[in-house]
């Protein structure tokens, strides 16, 4: 090979691994996915001009409020590498369990006085015992948190079903719900929606939690490598439990949203939002291998998927279509993230 074939040759091999190392930076960007969510609106702006409408706008900020702060909970289970399926049971549970507290149909708390207090500490009471049951099983006996959580779905949203047909006439809801209530999730406080404060304020806290304590930084430890953690005195099973117990309250406090914006307490709530829950976390990149992500990664995620989802509806897509579509986002995201987690393992 001559010294001109070979200087071109070095020429091109350094060129290609330019070219890849801006690849790598690209895929491991925390504002990978605000990037895409700009791209998105710009397309769709030429093909439906009523995406960025301020109706619009609204619609998907009060449809991305109540997700966030669920996904939130899961983003806390997600960096100790594990995962919470029982999101949409506790949205289902504490929604029907907390509506039966206030309902004027013989609310069980009515006679308090009090009933709409009675009933959100029954919301958030309800989250934190589920929460507290997946802890208990997977960091004391052992189980997967997969299949535990998989169960506790299955079982409370059965529970859901049972407890509102016991209770009502039609066996379908709850309505009649105190207007002290409702406001929370229609409601705005100078201008600016109940949802929003509510959210925010979960956001703050997580990120606080995660950032700023002891507590987040075992959290990301025993994510990373919970034997090494539990070697340097972090008290992993109990870490643990709190990340889902975190989960559960989280969960109950988006059922608040969710069955104030309904304006009835019903047994199917989050039926179909399994998928946006993880998604929402994993597309922003909360990694599913564990030790990695931030509550502003979650955000990304769900405004992401959020403004897929309505783009689709404005496109006047049937449901099974968006359902589609959405799954295929989300593998996506799931493979961007296994390659983010091989490349962080050769870095």
């Amino acid at each position: 090979m001559s010294t001109t074939q070979a200087v071109a040759r070095g020429g091109a091999v350094e060129a290609a691994s330019r070219r890849r190392s801006l690849l790598e930076r690209v895929i491991a960007s925390d504002y990978l996915v605000l990037a895409l969510t700009v791209v998105y609106v710009a397309a769709m702006w030429f093909v439906v001009p009523e995406m960025v409408a301020r109706d619009t706008l609204l619609d998907i900020l009060a449809a991305m409020m109540p997700l966030l702060v669920v996904a939130i909970g899961q983003t806390f289970v997600l960096i100790v590498a594990g995962i919470d399926l029982s999101a949409p049971a506790v949205l289902a549970g504490a929604s029907v369990v907390g509506a039966s507290m206030m309902t004027g149909d013989g609310g069980f708390a009515l006679a308090t006085g009090v009933p709409v207090l009675v009933a959100l500490v029954a919301f958030v009471a309800f989250g934190l015992l589920v929460g507290a049951f997946n802890g208990f099983c997977v960091t004391r006996l052992g189980m997967p948190a997969f299949i535990v959580t998989l169960t506790t779905m299955m079982f409370f949203s059965g529970f859901a079903l049972f407890y509102t047909a016991s209770l009502t006439d039609d066996g379908s809801s709850f309505g009649d719900l105190p207007a002290r209530f409702v406001v929370i999730g229609e409601g705005t406080f100078h201008g600016v929606p109940y949802s929003v404060l509510v959210a925010g304020a979960v956001m703050a806290a997580a990120h606080l939690t995660l950032t700023r304590t002891v507590f987040g930084q075992w959290l990301y430890a025993i994510g990373r490598n919970p034997r090494a953690a539990g070697i340097s005195g972090v008290p992993v099973r109990r870490a643990v439990t709190w990340a889902f117990v975190i989960s559960g309250v989280c969960a109950a406090i988006s059922a608040i949203l969710y069955t104030g914006k309904l304006e009835t307490g019903t047994p199917v709530l989050g039926q179909r939002i399994l998928l946006d829950i993880v998604g929402g976390a994993v597309i922003g990149g909360v990694s599913l291998f564990g030790g990695k992500g931030r509550v502003t990664h979650t955000l990304y995620g769900v405004l992401f998927l959020t403004v897929v989802d309505k783009g689709l509806q404005l496109l006047g897509l049937e449901l099974a279509s968006v359902l589609t579509i959405k799954g295929l986002v989300i593998l996506f995201a799931a493979a961007l993230d296994a390659l983010r987690h091989r490349l962080s393992l050769r870095a």
